[in-house]
């Protein structure tokens, strides 16, 4: 915290104390998914100047620049385990491009003189900073669904909120929320109905920023808003040692007994085991890429093209660095959305399996690209009648999700983008099955891509191996068994090719060891036999995490393999 009765720049003071932090500062702007990385030097802390660093590649920096001004995020990581990730969102700083370097622009910024921002329609804008913390619930769907979220600034028209992205999917701009209630640390509360006026990704992992408008807020909450707006600006002034401001902190601002432990446990910390391979960054990183990709698409007047196909390259170049770490680094989307999931880990394997055979197909990368789009209309779907993708669905639901190809190119239609034919076919064929059984044109197989026919036997096999709508998952040798007994749906000589190519025990997958170990595979040999694993788990000690990573020639300190168990059976994720 900064001390009180600071002199300077105020913003400057706040923004000194979150770099003096292990961070990232991530550069956004509403034209581009694509957010810089970069990095603050010579911060006066007087004047409010600084410098700004940004890795641009291929980034055109004037599309991050609108009129004069530039807008980034702050993440500061977690000092442990059971505390959450903060970000904070510095708005329309003052920002004039000075050089260009091989790799990077350096830009000169100025911060405002004022701590507080006002808004267009003249409502003075509090950020939460400096460890301030407001929880937020947002009624989607009238007693159907809630979203919890974290409250990030506030104004008496307003407010920002951090939400998990998975969270974001039935969620649209211009959207009516039945109800919005925030809720802060001693206990006060305000809830009003709210209007989503923008929605972007935030920060540089897995979370999203709503911008909300308050509508219809009630006599009675009218007091009440003013109050927290009131006390949040004399806790910010507090924090951060605004001259002139009572140095008492508000009332409103501490906690409950028992809520420093709830603030703590509010967010899941996604951390990633020590053991995980540096290639895991890179397949989170297409995962937030798709999702917003989606997030563009639903509420914006263009597709986001160019996000779509870096993810599709970030594929294809991983797979080709070492299409092993791959394999076992998509087993760490276990805790995306499903569809995000499905998708990425689909046209991984496609990727692979292509590119073992031909690594120069001129198809590839098309096909990749509809790979990873073709479950995107799922979460166009969501409405009243469908609210939720996790839940056990009606028949009446699943009826409506075989809408999704219709939806997503129906969506694609109306933001004036085309698919190439390659992309397309997959859009278009990948849920179709030899027979005429499948959707949405019930075609048969002579009528199918030699690509379409691959995705069919790696979808059936990622499906099934997977838990889905209430149903366990099957083992791979078991799944390959369903695949193989519907030849009439799937092509034979495919199935035989995959489970050559990956074995009864793939990469990726939770083996159970004699001694009663659980270990996730991390590498096998030619004949698909495990020759590296990550010991996770001792049965005999349940509670007990294990972070070993063994090979084959230490094997016999876990017993022989016995199978592929559930992860979710014995409460184990890639951080345990």
């Amino acid at each position: 915290m900064l001390s009180h009765q600071y002199s300077g720049n105020h913003l400057a003071g706040v923004l000194r104390a979150l770099i003096a932090k292990e961070h990232t500062i991530t550069v956004f702007s509403k034209k581009t998914t694509n957010p810089l990385q970069g990095e603050i030097f010579n911060l006066d802390t007087e004047t409010g100047a600084f410098d700004l660093s940004v890795s641009d590649e291929k980034a055109d920096i004037e599309s991050y620049i609108y009129r004069g001004y530039l807008s980034f995020d702050i993440e500061i990581s977690a000092p442990s385990d059971e505390e959450a990730t903060e970000i904070y969102n510095f708005e329309k700083i003052k920002a004039k491009p000075l050089r260009k370097e091989a790799d990077s622009y350096d830009i000169q910024c100025q911060l405002a003189d004022a701590l507080f921002t006002e808004e267009t329609r003249g409502a003075v804008r509090i950020p939460l900073i400096l460890g301030m913390y407001a929880r937020a619930r947002l009624e989607v769907f009238a007693n159907e669904l809630t979203i919890k979220g974290r409250l990030r600034n506030i104004s008496t028209g307003g407010c920002m909120i951090d939400i998990a992205m998975e969270d974001s999917l039935p969620l649209y701009v211009n959207q009516v929320l039945p109800s919005i209630t925030l809720e802060f640390p001693n206990g006060e509360y305000f809830y009003a109905r709210g209007c989503i006026r923008h929605m972007r990704p935030f920060g540089s992992e897995g979370h999203a920023a709503l911008g909300i408008q308050f509508v219809e807020v009630e006599r009675d909450m009218e007091n009440t808003l003013f109050h927290v707006v009131s006390e949040s600006e004399r806790e910010a002034a507090y924090r951060a040692g605004v001259d002139g401001r009572s140095v008492s902190q508000s009332a409103v601002y501490i906690p409950r007994k028992k809520e420093d432990s709830i603030l703590k446990h509010a967010s899941h910390n996604q951390d990633d085991s020590p053991n995980a391979p540096p290639m895991v960054k890179g397949v989170r990183t297409i995962a937030r890429q798709l999702q917003a990709v989606l997030i563009f698409t639903k509420n914006w007047n263009t597709f986001p093209e160019e996000t779509l196909y870096d993810c599709t390259d970030s594929l294809l170049y991983l797979v080709k660095q070492n299409r092993k770490e791959l394999l076992y680094a998509l087993s760490f989307l276990r805790d995306q959305p499903e569809w995000v999931r499905h998708a990425i880990q689909v046209a991984g394997f496609l990727a692979d399996m292509v590119t073992s055979r031909d690594p120069h197909s001129s198809h590839l990368r098309e096909a990749v690209a509809g790979t990873l789009m073709h479950t995107m209309g799922k979460p166009l779907l969501m409405s009243e009648k469908l609210p939720s993708l996790k839940a056990n669905m009606t028949p009446q639901q699943k009826e409506l999700l075989l809408g999704h190809v219709d939806k997503l190119l129906e969506k694609l239609s109306e933001l004036d983008w085309y698919p190439s034919e390659g992309c397309l076919d997959i859009i278009q064929n990948a849920n179709e099955l030899l027979d005429g059984s499948g959707y949405p044109a019930g075609k048969t197989g002579d009528e199918l891509s030699e690509l379409v026919k691959h995705i069919s036997v790696i979808k059936a096999v990622n499906k099934y191996t997977h838990a889905r709508n209430g149903v366990e998952p099957c083992t791979p040798l078991d799944a390959y068994r369903w695949v193989h007994e519907h030849d009439e749906l799937y092509d034979h000589a495919i199935l035989t090719e995959y489970i050559q190519q990956y074995g009864l025990y793939p990469i990726g997958s939770l083996a159970k060891f004699s001694r009663g170990f659980l270990a996730w595979i991390m590498d096998i040999d030619s004949k698909g036999v495990p020759t590296q694993v990550h010991v996770v788990k001792n049965l005999a000690f349940i509670d007990a995490h294990i972070d070993t990573v063994l090979s084959s020639t230490d094997f016999m300190q876990i017993g022989r393999l016995v199978g592929i168990v559930n992860p979710d059976d014995h409460r184990v994720d890639h951080k345990h």
